[in-house]
């Protein structure tokens, strides 16, 4: 492996066992290292960014290490590295004043999960991705769970089984794979499509990389786990570590190859332009702004999932569609990063109201796709790459008709959002003035990097005018519907706020939870009578006739010299009887 990613891997590492190291020594002199380290432990992902800036996208390999391990640094790993180092850096700043008990252990939970999160964008071979896969997806439990309270626990217990089914579905898959001689990441997406067990893994990949991806019905784990986890472990789950199952997807997906596949395309646009949509009004219902967020991410999830269906459905769209993914999902990661750490920049920094309510509104628009923000790039670019793939049976309605609508729901749930933000109380604390800067601008500024990495992958991109009238008025016009909704609901509900309905978050698992507990109620009842009834006939044969003195009595016949004879006679007479029948009945 080249020497620049030695520190972009490392770093990480060794600032969180320094921390667990310090962690167990006890002693103001370590307390103090610790929390120094806590405060400045942003800078250890500072080596992986300028490893994704200087890299020449050459694959690294360790031999010895596993099967042999490599890494790549390609066009789709190099801009989502990026994000991510930006990403977690700036939730590594917020940790310290963070209402988190015990800031050092997130933080080294944090650094864990940016260096799994990385290596799943950067491994070029199987056994390194699932690994980096898996690490990230089980270390993602403890960033759930840090606050031990019942709710993070129940998130958490919901999130780490569905993460085990995820898991198992994807080991299948690469278990598949391998046993076609694959070995690299490269190969994936032309041995799926020639494999005879094509069907088994695109299956086994949609549900897999679904899970870490918040897909529809796979979503349930998102609004329970984003308001059980602290902001700066909101904003990594919902901005870098869901972009996992997006790239498993562009990696292992026949995108591009053949001739499609037509139906499991159909499939993945009937996941995304559904579950995408109809997480508006589930989220729109909610009285939580970080599980308002959460179903935003589910809806935005949902726009992408499209994007990778139709890529599926016409092969000659996919380097179009993959190149608007990953736009995509570098403006949604930087975005609703901003957002989710703009929760507690609200709730608890004392930063001016006026700045923290300007970069909310500007990153808010952005989510949505108003002109001049980095959603006017992403959504653009994506609408332009599915181009005429038509909605799975109503051929007459197009995706790129319906991706639009997504831009109203994104509007309806940002406006519940700011409703239910406005309403809460601010308890703020001393802020570090340079990381508050940094968040404003990590809100605002989003849409310099989505530009320039829009225009260097035009083409296949088309990318839009920043002044041109019709692509301002296809941005404006799902704003402006969603703005008239909002301001409808809200009249409505003015009168009585709290008897407004709600959904609970997590939807459908509140469901599905009491379904289990009925199924266990049941099997405990029928275990109950199955025992009864196994006493009762135990009973029953103990009270009947016993047959244990008969067979004593014929063992002690048996066993004499003449009892031994007799049986031995009669059974040499019955194999010559069968003998002599047998020889007449020959012809």
């Amino acid at each position: 492996m080249a020497v620049i990613f030695l520190p972009a891997l490392s770093s990480p590492l060794l600032v969180a066992v320094l921390v667990a190291v310090l962690s167990g020594v006890g002693g103001t002199r370590a307390r103090r290292t610790r929390e120094a380290i806590t405060r400045f432990s942003w800078l250890a992902v500072l080596p992986a960014g300028m490893a994704a800036v200087f890299d020449a996208g050459d694959r690294h390999e360790i031999p010895w290490m596993l099967l042999g391990t490599s890494i790549r640094l390609d066009a789709v790993a190099r801009p989502l590295v990026l994000m991510a180092v930006v990403l977690y850096g700036m939730a590594l700043s917020f940790v310290v004043r963070s209402k988190a008990e015990r800031p050092h252990v997130l933080t080294a939970f944090l650094l864990l999960c940016f260096t799994g999160n990385i290596a799943v964008f950067l491994a070029d071979d199987l056994v390194t991705f699932y690994l980096a896969f898996a690490a990230m997806s089980f270390l993602g439990y403890a960033i759930v769970v840090h606050d031990r309270t019942p709710s993070a626990r129940r998130a958490g217990a919901i999130y780490l089984v569905l993460t085990v089914f995820g898991e198992c579905a994807v080991l299948a898959a690469l278990l598949l794979l391998a046993a076609d001689g694959v070995t690299t990441v490269g190969e994936a997406p032309a041995a799926v499509s020639a494999s005879p067990a094509q069907g088994t893994i695109i299956l086994l990949l949609l549900i897999g990389f679904g899970v870490k991806a918040g897909t529809v019905p796979l979503h349930v784990w998102l609004p329970l786990a984003h308001p059980a986890a602290p902001s700066p472990a909101s904003a990594v789950l919902s901005g870098a570590m869901l972009k996992a199952g997006i790239v498993g997807w562009l990696r292992f997906l026949p995108l591009g190859e053949g001739t499609g596949e037509p139906t499991w395309g159909a499939v993945f646009l009937v996941l995304g332009l559904v579950g995408g949509l109809l997480a508006v009004p589930a989220g729109v219902l909610q009285r939580n702004p970080k599980v308002i967020l959460a179903y935003s991410s589910i809806s935005q999830m949902g726009f992408l999932t499209s994007v990778i269906g139709a890529a599926l459905v016409a092969p000659a769209l996919a380097p179009a569609c993959i190149a608007a993914v990953v736009v995509y999902s570098v403006s949604h990661g930087l975005v609703k990063g901003a957002l989710f750490l703009g929760v507690q920049a609200w709730d608890s920094e004392r930063l001016p109201r006026w700045s923290v309510t300007a970069a909310l509104a500007v990153a808010s628009l952005a989510l949505v796709g108003a002109p001049f923000t980095s959603g006017f790039i992403a959504k653009y670019v994506a609408k332009e790459a599915v181009g005429e793939v038509p909605v799975p049976w109503l051929p007459a309605l197009g995706v790129a008709d319906v991706l639009p609508w997504f831009g109203v729901g994104s509007t309806l749930l940002l406006a519940r959002f700011a409703v239910t933000l406005a309403r809460r109380e601010r308890t703020p604390k001393p802020t570090a003035r340079m990381r508050g800067i940094a968040w404003v601008a990590l809100s605002v500024l989003a849409v310099v990097p989505v530009a320039a990495l829009a225009s260097a992958w035009a083409p296949p991109l088309s990318v839009p005018g920043w002044l041109d009238p019709s692509a301002i008025w296809a941005q404006t016009w799902p704003l402006l519907l969603g703005l008239a909704g909002a301001a409808i609901a809200l009249g409505v509900t003015r009168r009585a706020p709290e008897r407004s309905p709600t959904v609970p978050p997590g939807d459908i698992v509140v469901v599905e939870e009491r379904a289990a507990r009925i199924v266990l109620r049941g099997l405990t009842v029928a275990s109950n009578g199955l025992g009864q009834v196994r006493g009762a006939v135990v009973a029953r044969i103990a009270a009947g006739p016993n047959a244990g003195p008969g067979l004593d009595r014929a063992q002690r016949v048996i066993g004499t010299w003449s009892g031994s004879g007799a049986v031995i006679a009669l059974a040499l007479g019955g194999a010559v009887l069968v003998a002599v029948l047998a020889a007449v009945m020959v012809p």
